[in-house]
């Protein structure tokens, strides 16, 4: 048994074999026109890949109030081990489903959904174990916050008296059978964003996420009462819709704000209701004959977000099938990628894995095939840079094997998160003492990381009988990517060398130049 190391460092690309050892001075990369070399579109080296994990009503987590803590942390390293296993790089988890809390907040009390009562200490912190356990899965953990929604139901007194709604109750409409905070009153605005803050500051999350409640859904026959509100702090804006517009734009632009000046490589995505306008509407909007518009009822400028840069990534829940006339997946789709086009907003696709198997809204949905064949339409549009499915439970159902067949065909290999280099583009430093020894196992890598701001690794390997002379600019010879310092390669056919390489990736997933290591039966 032999080991072999590099002397020095070469880029993505392998370097000759020259008796065993590769050589650093003379790497010769096959021609940049070599059709092999073409990066595959099913195998893409960079994709936000995730799933939402819904805590409110406990959709998915805890699957029911009540549960020990010990349970708890069971069903959700249960979810973040699913992630694992279908090769996601992420996961989307409510901490604030209803102005309450999964974490012990300065400003809120707990969730009604943990324990079952409003301020039940469930004997453990959920955000702190959830962060601990998805790094440790290196997956990135986006905390999801709804803003304005209070309660479930109408009763206000239901809320604990210290709850600050209870003290504030002129901050509360009541609407639609459930309790909402006014957007238009600015000490409660600056309470939600408090909330969120508290938890930016105080744990190691590495984005805040907001879904599509802003203005509540239009329910027929019913007003949503803040037009005294208006009256009191309109401040000259001419309508009361441009009002409302105007109060989500200031949340919008404060929690940016005050997220980047706590911590800035901490993320800021929202997923909103996918149509912005209808073209019949707005003739820039989409082609599209959509119930709601989230510019007209939900206060929700979702394009001037993305056109001013207030967020990091957008997700639209484009949740109807392709070609479905009123909402077609294959229109709405390229319409997103035209607004994050000369942006530094990233797209990320929202899918309704919900509806595989269960909804009658159009045929496709019974159709196993058809969130893969999302993914063949969205793989051909450079801005899309990755996909969200709703929701997790839904996810791990599979039915009608949609799920497998989507791993199977666009998840056979790991991805890295798509780097954000608005935020931060400078790569770390490459680990060292990169060694590969065989064993029984497989063949054990090691390494040692060169400076503080590596927080996972990327390892590649392609044989070196292959032929394979190309840059690593797709995943089809990433291995895994992890936290840890080593790596055992139990897939390793015995008796075939292998050239490995080790990269160091920032908290942003900025990429080292990659350390190569031979191993040799």
């Amino acid at each position: 048994m032999r080991v072999w190391r590099a002397m020095g460092v070469l880029g993505a690309t392998a370097g000759l074999l020259l008796g065993g050892v590769v050589s650093t001075a003379s790497a010769a990369p096959a021609p940049s026109d070599d059709a092999r070399c073409a990066p595959s579109s099913t195998t893409p080296l960079r994709q936000f890949r995730a799933t939402w994990i819904s805590s409110v009503v406990n959709i998915d987590w805890p699957s029911k109030t009540g549960l020990t803590a010990a349970q708890q942390q069971a069903e959700l390293t249960g979810w973040l081990d699913d992630a694992v296993r279908q090769k996601h790089n992420a996961v989307v988890l409510q901490v604030r489903p209803t102005a309450d809390a999964f974490w012990p907040s300065k400003v809120e009390p707990w969730s009604r959904y943990l324990t079952g009562a409003q301020g039940g200490d469930p004997g453990y912190d959920p955000l702190k174990f959830a962060v601990a356990e998805a790094h440790k899965r290196n997956l990135e953990l986006h905390a999801w916050f709804n803003p304005y929604r209070l309660s479930m139901g109408t009763d206000i007194n239901a809320l604990l008296p210290t709850h600050p709604a209870r003290q504030h109750p002129e901050w509360v409409v009541t609407y639609g059978g459930k309790l909402y905070y006014n957007p238009g009153i600015p000490a409660a605005r600056k309470l939600v964003e408090d909330a969120i803050m508290d938890a930016v500051s105080n744990y190691d999350i590495d984005g805040v996420h907001f879904d599509d409640y802003f203005y509540p859904y239009p329910v027929a026959g019913q007003v949503f009462d803040d037009a005294a509100t208006y009256v009191q702090y309109g401040g000259g804006i001419p309508t009361l819709a441009e009002w409302r517009r105007n109060n989500i734009n200031l949340l919008i632009q404060e929690i940016q704000g005050r997220i980047k000046a706590e911590k800035p490589w901490v993320k800021f995505g929202i997923s909103p209701f996918a149509v912005w306008r209808n073209k019949a509407t707005d003739p820039e909007g989409t082609d599209t004959t959509a119930g709601v518009q989230t510019y007209d009822d939900l206060a929700a400028d979702t394009r001037r977000w993305v056109r001013e840069e207030w967020i990091d990534y957008i997700v639209p829940q484009v949740y109807w099938a392709g070609g479905f006339a009123p909402a077609d997946y294959n229109k709405i789709v390229p319409w997103w990628a035209e607004q994050v086009r000369g942006t530094d907003v990233h797209l990320y696709i929202g899918e309704a894995t919900y509806k595989v198997g269960t909804s009658t809204q159009s045929p496709d949905w019974a159709d196993p095939a058809e969130l893969s064949d999302h993914m063949t339409f969205v793989s051909t549009i450079p801005e899309v840079k990755g996909n969200i499915f709703f929701s997790a439970k839904d996810v791990r159902a599979d039915r009608l094997g949609a799920t497998t067949l989507l791993n199977n065909t666009w998840y056979t290999r790991p991805a890295l998160i798509p780097a954000m280099p608005a935020l931060d583009s400078r790569a770390p430093l490459p680990p060292h003492a990169v060694h590969a020894t065989r064993t029984t196992a497989g063949v054990q890598l090691k390494w040692r990381p060169t400076s503080p701001d590596s927080t996972s690794y990327a390892v590649y390997r392609r044989e070196l009988l292959a032929g394979d002379h190309c840059p690593d600019n797709d995943a089809r010879n990433l291995l895994t990517t992890t936290r840890s310092q080593s790596f055992l390669d139990t897939t390793a056919t015995p008796g075939t060398r292998y050239l490995y390489t080790v990269t160091a990736l920032d908290r942003l997933s900025n990429q080292s130049i990659a350390i190569p290591t031979i191993s040799l039966r």
